[in-house]
């Protein structure tokens, strides 16, 4: 993780929702070895939130059991702070497939509480996170993210033109490697069972990100940009098979490939900006932002010229940078799931 500045959480409380989760549980890693006066973890696991305690064992930590659908949980762990990181969602994309109210449920109606009570109660800043299927979403998850996004920006112009306090921002970003649900873990499972590895389409592509490099993400907005921006960190991109195929050889594993298919409601490659989002987007050197649409209702002239939006392609894991088989190993390298399984 570069340098970063964090000297804007010295004795101020922050929420983390969802704060059990891969990301949480880093975020909060980083948290802990600063001033900050308190780190508060909504989340409805309350197993893993004392697994969180013992790790931890720090005052400045203060843990919530609830819900971000039930709105009076959140008025209690909202209240008195300073800063909100929203990342309570459901996740998995074949999940929310079968159970699509569920995921509106959390990932549209929750986000809204949260966002309606950060406003109510003078949070200073909200950022939530989202996901690269919430560009041109085909599946639950995406569409209920892209969803959460778009309440996200409508608030963000409403405190622009009503003077609130609360600055919202949405991060976007693609696969997290080594957290919790993605393929890697599942992958290590299969080689140290002796099974074969199961891929659903050889040739689709994904981000790659890892968590430091998610907290990272959310660091950046919180700190450098403006009402109501859409922030993406730049990430190169692999194939599935080519992650099996490095994972193999790395654990010198005697497995094979078994295809099996796409699941439901998968993409060949990933989108993390839009063309008509690319046409507008500020290039940060390892982020883009993308500002809101500030304009009201009744104002219709845009500064987008038509033709800059059919000219900008979008930004997506088969035309971002691919990683070699050695870049790829080396970043794998880098992650403790994976550090732990070699020894």
């Amino acid at each position: 993780m570069s340098v970063i500045n964090m000297d804007k959480f010295k004795d101020k409380s922050l929420l983390i929702t969802g704060g059990t989760g891969s990301f949480g549980s880093t975020l909060i890693s980083n948290l802990v070895k600063t001033h900050i006066g308190q780190i508060r973890v909504l989340s409805r696991d309350e197993k893993k939130q004392e697994e969180l305690r013992f790790k931890f064992n720090d005052d400045r930590i203060k843990f919530f059991v609830g819900d971000v659908r039930d709105p009076d949980t959140i008025e209690r762990a909202v209240k008195k702070t300073d800063f909100v990181f929203h990342a309570a969602a459901l996740k998995q994309v074949p999940s929310c497939e079968f159970n699509p109210l569920e995921a509106v449920k959390t990932n549209v109606v929750g986000a809204n509480n949260v966002i309606e009570k950060c406003i109510s109660n003078d949070v200073k800043s909200l950022v939530v996170l989202s996901t690269d299927k919430a560009v041109y979403p085909i599946n639950t998850m995406g569409i209920s993210k892209a969803l959460m996004e778009k309440l996200a920006i409508n608030s963000a112009r409403e405190c622009y033109y009503a003077g609130d306090v609360t600055k919202i921002n949405v991060t976007r970003y693609g696969n997290v490697m080594g957290s919790r649900g993605s393929v890697i873990p599942l992958f290590i499972d299969k080689i140290k069972s002796g099974q074969d590895i199961t891929l659903t389409v050889p040739s689709m592509t994904r981000f790659m990100m890892t968590l430091d490099e998610s907290v990272e993400l959310v660091y950046h907005a919180f700190l450098n940009c403006e009402q109501g921006d859409t922030v993406i960190k730049k990430a190169p991109s692999a194939t599935v098979e080519q992650l099996a195929r490095v994972m193999i050889r790395m654990f010198d594993a005697k497995v094979g490939i078994k295809v099996i298919g796409a699941r439901h409601g998968e993409k060949l490659h990933e989108s993390l900006c839009s063309a008509e989002e690319m046409s507008v987007a500020k290039d940060h050197g390892d982020f883009f932002s993308v500002p809101a649409d500030i304009r009201k209702l009744s104002t219709y002239e845009s500064p987008v010229k038509a033709e800059s939006i059919a000219e900008t392609k979008p930004y997506t894991s088969s035309n971002t940078i691919l990683l070699t088989d050695s870049q790829l190993e080396n970043t794998l390298l880098k992650l403790k799931i994976v550090q732990d399984a070699l020894k």
